[in-house]
């Protein structure tokens, strides 16, 4: 005979029961996924650690390599045409100038058998002379004119150029005697030991610098000619 107390009792238990087994799978489904109750909500980034205090620092500005200036020899001299005292033979007086057109070369004359050599840039072929002369006048960064037979043929020269950097005739100008020739600086070193002008007669700025300092008005100046090629005297003493 069926048995109402008994079945109440069955289906207490077994309801009990689902509702373990139910929760025993959300405990464990819950361990595998966490649901997110409110997704919209990100965690916040990790603070990240105080840096140590930096003390202050002036500002510095950047420095820049500067071109060296116009004025500034910048070839290198080889080393045959750099100021150097040399044994020189002569019967000159000291402080006199020999002008050595051939091996381009210009003396000063210190006396004792010795000379103060530089390394010149002479005239072209056609361009070239000898003679004695005096130093009539003397000019520091002269200006330049050049005369009407230079621009008869070279008529794209200006007809006057003030002193400075990029004059021709460089820092110092010897003026010779009346003639149109000149021992002066240039804006070309490289030209030192070459055969280029017009006749006048180039050292680089230095060297006609320093030239400029022992020379006076009256100093008397010996040009050889082309043709008198001596041998090169020019041991250094020092």
């Amino acid at each position: 005979m069926f048995n109402l107390d008994s079945f109440k009792t069955f289906s207490r238990a077994a309801a009990v029961g689902a509702v373990a087994i139910s929760a025993i799978a959300f405990a464990g489904s819950a361990k595998a996924a966490p649901v997110q109750i409110f997704p919209f909500f990100q965690p916040l980034p990790p603070i990240a650690a105080p840096q140590p205090f930096q003390p202050y620092q002036p500002y510095q500005a950047p420095t820049y390599q500067t071109e060296p200036s116009e004025d500034q020899d910048v070839v290198e001299t080889p080393a045959r045409f750099r100021r150097q005292t040399v044994a020189y033979a002569t019967r000159e007086a000291p402080g006199t100038i020999i002008i050595d057109t051939p091996n381009t070369y210009l003396y000063y004359v210190l006396g004792g058998g010795q000379a103060l050599r530089y390394g010149i840039g002479v005239g072209r072929d056609g361009f070239t002379w000898s003679g004695v002369q005096s130093v009539t006048r003397k000019a520091e960064w002269p200006a330049w004119t050049p005369p009407a037979e230079m621009i008869a043929r070279q008529p794209y020269l200006p007809r006057h150029m003030a002193g400075g950097p990029g004059n021709p005739l460089g820092a110092r100008a010897m003026y010779l005697g009346g003639t149109i020739y000149r021992i002066h600086g240039t804006n070309a070193p490289e030209t030192i030991g070459k055969r280029v002008s017009s006749g006048c007669i180039r050292l680089t700025n230095d060297d006609v610098t320093d030239l400029y300092s022992r020379v006076n008005v009256g100093t008397k100046v010996i040009v050889l000619p082309m043709t008198e090629r001596r041998a090169d005297l020019g041991a250094a003493t020092r």
